[in-house]
């Protein structure tokens, strides 16, 4: 069964750091391009950070030098360490395969991000 589930947000000053886990099933972490994804009110979801299966990353111009993506292949794990956070980062964060498939968008984890 394919299963992501997304944990670790929360309410955080800006400025501060979050810590978000995604664990995926075996059948779709495993060799996959993994990437995290948010949706903000209002607007459409967007791509924030992709890992390949190799360590290989890649991020968003909105979010490079402050979010670091990565991976425990062992533990079907993708994580996403995220510092210097701002409003504007206030979203529903989602862990999806890259490109992502519409069949395996999980409830996501609510950031925001507010004084």
């Amino acid at each position: 069964q394919v299963q992501l589930v997304e944990s670790g947000g929360g309410l955080v000053q800006p400025g501060g750091s979050l810590r978000l886990s995604c664990a995926a099933s075996r059948s779709i972490f495993s060799m996959n391009t993994m990437g995290w994804y948010r949706q903000a009110p209002g607007k459409q979801r967007e791509f924030v950070a992709r890992i390949t299966s190799a360590g290989r990353t890649n991020y968003a111009d909105s979010v490079k030098g402050r979010f670091t993506i990565s991976r425990v292949n062992a533990a079907n794990t993708v994580y996403l360490q995220m510092n210097s956070l701002k409003p504007e980062d206030t979203a529903v964060y989602y862990c999806n395969t890259f490109p992502h498939r519409d069949n395996y968008w999980g409830q996501g984890t609510q950031v925001t991000v507010s004084s």
